[in-house]
């Protein structure tokens, strides 16, 4: 009767801590629902984009995950299904050491995986030439080519520093952190930097391109849906790397042409002047509208000669291709120093952190990015206004 107690006593106790166990493992589920909900809320802008470069680009990152996941998961599950079938407790499981080769399952081993890789490889070449950023589009969505008479909208954009500076050719304006485009009419970006490398990215119309100083790089993209998407800077840049982001407005319908509009009855001329005054080091800049813009001001800043005195690098390449200037090249030298134009106006360098920002880290200052923003002599700049 003692043991008989003693065991009922212990089965029960047993009892008592399972189910505990599984009163602590609903509770910490319930616990965790809500964390699915946030999760719920978040913008997976990259997979559900609203361009077709960018349809494409997912298309592609779907497929190729695909195709990775045929190998992976067969794996994953043999391995589970193996582990268990030839645990040490399994004395049913078949024990054959002297096994060591089988020409169907090297087959199989080495069939799917080359087949997978094909298929990767095949994929990756087209999407390569389909989707190459220099390549003109050749349809606005799936099964709707460009028309013949249809021109592209030509943006010229300049990364500075923190600020994205964007110019229309056809239109004769320019923009700062604001950047617009028609429903269903191709864009051509010619992007470059002023400074330092940088990369111009809006997820919902294509992929990230890099914006260079000293060179021009291309992205065709058309947009398919009106509405207010994020654009941003993707690469590293400086201290105001983070707030460098812009708007890009998707208009149909006669939107655009007020929007263009609105921005020369509301801009102001962006002669050079104003122009190096603009790319001096600042943050949380406004948008800002410009009626008009000097003549080939773009093509200066991609040549590093929009700093009056500078040579521009076609001058430059010239005299490369005649085999150089000989003596008189010395000449040349100071109209070639391009990088220290922000030291020698006392602007703070572009990368600079603490303490060659001689700003106090923000860590340590809550209100240090408010009072110490712009450059490092004082050049605050005025809060963003379309955050």
């Amino acid at each position: 009767m003692e043991r008989r107690f003693v065991a009922m006593t212990a089965d029960r106790s047993l009892r008592a801590r399972a189910g505990a166990g599984s009163a602590r493992r609903i509770l910490r589920s319930l616990v965790l629902l809500p964390l699915f909900g946030l999760l719920a809320g978040c913008n997976l802008v990259v997979m559900q984009p609203s361009g077709d470069i960018a349809m494409q680009q997912r298309n592609l990152v779907l497929a190729s995950t695909g195709l990775m996941l045929l190998i992976i998961v067969p794996v994953i599950v043999l391995t589970l299904l193996f582990a268990w079938r030839y645990r040490a407790s399994n004395t049913a499981a078949r024990h054959d050491p002297d096994w060591d080769h089988s020409t169907g399952l090297e087959v199989v081993i080495w069939t799917a995986p080359l087949m997978i890789i094909i298929a990767l490889g095949a994929l990756t070449w087209i999407s390569t030439h389909t989707l190459d950023p220099f390549r003109p589009l050749s349809r606005i969505e799936p099964g709707k080519p460009v028309a013949a008479n249809v021109k592209p909208l030509e943006v010229q954009v300049v990364a500075l520093d923190w600020k994205w500076l964007f110019f229309y050719p056809e239109y004769n304006v320019a923009t700062v952190n604001e950047l617009a485009a028609p429903v269903n009419r191709p864009i051509q970006f010619k992007i470059t930097a002023s400074s330092v490398m940088n990369a111009f990215y809006v997820p919902a119309l294509a992929g990230m391109i890099y914006a260079m100083p000293g060179m021009q790089t291309q992205l065709h993209a058309v947009i398919n849906k009106a509405g207010e998407y994020e654009g941003l800077s993707s690469h590293y840049s400086g201290s105001g790397f983070s707030r460098m982001t812009f708007k890009f407005h998707g208009l149909e319908g006669d939107g655009f042409d007020q929007w263009v509009a609105k921005v020369k009855q509301q801009g102001s001329d962006l002669s050079r002047d104003a122009y190096l005054e603009l790319e001096r080091p600042s943050e949380r800049v406004p948008v800002t509208y410009y009626s008009s813009f000097a003549d080939g001001l773009f093509d200066k800043i991609v040549g590093m000669c929009a700093v009056p005195g500078k040579m521009c690098m076609h001058e430059m390449m010239a005299i490369d291709a005649k085999g150089g200037a000989g003596k008189e090249s010395r000449e040349n030298a100071e109209r070639l120093q391009y990088d220290n134009r922000h030291t020698q106006r006392g602007d703070e360098p572009p990368g600079a952190t603490t303490p060659a920002s001689h700003r106090a880290p923000k860590s340590e200052s809550p209100d240090a990015d408010k009072t110490h923003e712009g450059s490092g002599q004082g050049h605050s700049a005025p809060d963003q206004t379309n955050n």
